[in-house]
């Protein structure tokens, strides 16, 4: 028997199905083009639901359910996606949308911070592990919350914005409203931006040969890239990008004390050139630090497939 993951993202539908062992055996894609109506993306959803399916020559009878990883918040008592910002969605009636497109009954929708979560939990680094965090540094910082193997909802399904905690109080203004949220320092779009600074106060600095002089072309690779050939400025640029993600991974050690943190996410690629630094200054941060069993920080495996396979695995 198989189960359907689905990554849908503001760029891409992305589909694939699972086997036993919790590794996908198909795949197929769409463009999402939102913001556009529900209805014609939910349409495109079925179409590569359909697609991957008819790879391995399965039929809905070979299929358990059918989950959904999507941005935004989700009401599953409703059974609907409240609001995601860049899919111009608001109250979409989405659990009837799919079941009416594939005739599937369990159906399943969360967040896609906490299917990343789940798939790295149950699939990826955090096999075995009962209380788990999982921290995504992309264009936000998102993140999933499982203790005892279950992920934490809240009583509106919207648990887990460890981006939105505010880190700097009347800091820099976030898109929720807020000011000073942890994404304004630890996102990838706000490497970008530290790099940029910094660049603009030094016209020396290597970063400038990396893009070619041209500052559009910073990504969040730069500072690592241009740090790694010895470049003083893009150091700096990365040690004050590590110590806020310290700070941050501080304060969910302070709050959960979970077995393991696993950081994700196009920032987290850099793997060990961010990871070993974290670790440094964590003992400055937590509050545990005499305690004899202490979190493990560990970086991502599954990379994207994370979202697909712990959609793959929602139920309720």
């Amino acid at each position: 028997m198989y189960r359907v993951g689905i990554d849908l993202g503001g760029t891409n539908i992305v589909v694939g199905i699972i086997d036993e062992n919790n590794k996908i055996v198909a795949k197929a894609s769409r463009k999402t083009n939102a913001p556009r109506e529900a209805e014609f993306i939910f349409d495109d959803m079925a179409d590569a639901v359909k697609e991957a399916m008819s790879q391995i020559h399965i039929t809905n009878d070979d299929i358990i359910s059918i989950g959904v990883g999507t941005p935004g918040s989700v009401n599953k008592g409703d059974e609907l996606i409240e609001f995601a910002n860049n899919l111009g969605f608001n109250n979409v009636p989405a659990y009837k949308l799919l079941r009416e497109r594939l005739g599937f009954e369990k159906v399943y929708f969360d967040n896609d911070a906490n299917c990343a979560a789940l798939g790295e939990a149950i699939a990826g680094c955090g096999k075995g592990v009962k209380d788990f965090i999982m921290i995504t540094l992309g264009t936000g910082v998102g993140s999933g919350i499982i203790v005892n193997g279950k992920l934490v909802t809240g009583v509106n399904y919207a648990a887990g914005e460890m981006g939105h905690t505010v880190l700097v109080y009347d800091g820099l203004q976030c898109n929720c409203g807020r000011k000073g949220c942890w994404e304004k320092y630890s996102s990838a779009t706000a490497l970008i931006a530290q790099t940029k600074e910094a660049m603009r106060k030094n016209f020396n600095s290597l970063m400038w040969d990396i893009v070619g002089n041209d500052i559009n072309k910073v990504n969040g690779r730069t500072a690592f890239d241009a740090m790694r050939k010895g470049d003083a400025t893009a150091q700096q640029v990365v040690n004050y990008y590590v110590h806020m993600l310290s700070c941050g991974i501080g304060n969910i050690i302070n709050i959960f004390q979970p077995d393991m943190v696993c950081v994700g996410g196009g920032v987290g690629n850099e793997k060990e050139n961010l990871l070993a630094p974290v670790r440094k200054l964590l003992p400055s941060e937590v509050y545990s630090i005499h305690a004899k069993k202490q979190t493990q920080l560990v970086a991502a495996e599954l990379g994207n497939d994370a979202g697909i396979i712990g959609a793959a695995l929602l139920d309720e």
